[in-house]
């Protein structure tokens, strides 16, 4: 949140008054829900536990290697977070193009999850 003090001339009444933002456009000072929270998190901090049974397109990723290089990511991957483990479950090209480039971090979608919701996802 930020705060910002914006001087008036002297001639008006209402001398002086305070602005408050955030950065995601919530109101301040209101409690708000757990929603998802973008973040750029290192590569190895997330786990692909559907890795293995997947293979990526290398043309996708040769592809969107050549995109980041220029104009960077332009769409997070979604990660869930649980007890403060991050799971990446979709993104799979995004995250390869990233390590093929020797990236060190990548924007994420985080959103919390339990237990059960990571169990849902390894079905």
């Amino acid at each position: 949140m930020a705060n910002f003090v914006l001087q008036l001339p002297n001639n008006l009444r209402l001398r002086s008054f305070t602005v408050s933002s955030s950065s995601n456009g919530a109101t301040p000072g209101v409690p708000q829900s757990a929603g998802p929270v973008i973040l750029e998190l290192p590569l190895d901090k997330i786990r692909r536990p559907l890795m293995r049974t997947r293979s990526n397109d290398q043309q996708k990723v040769k592809e969107l290697m050549d995109s980041i290089k220029e104009i960077g990511l332009q769409v997070p991957i979604d990660v869930l977070e649980v007890d403060g483990v991050y799971y990446g479950f979709s993104g799979c090209h995004r995250y390869e193009a990233h390590q093929q480039l020797g990236l060190p971090t990548i924007r994420c979608k985080i959103r919390r999850g339990t237990k059960e919701t990571l169990r849902h996802h390894l079905r």
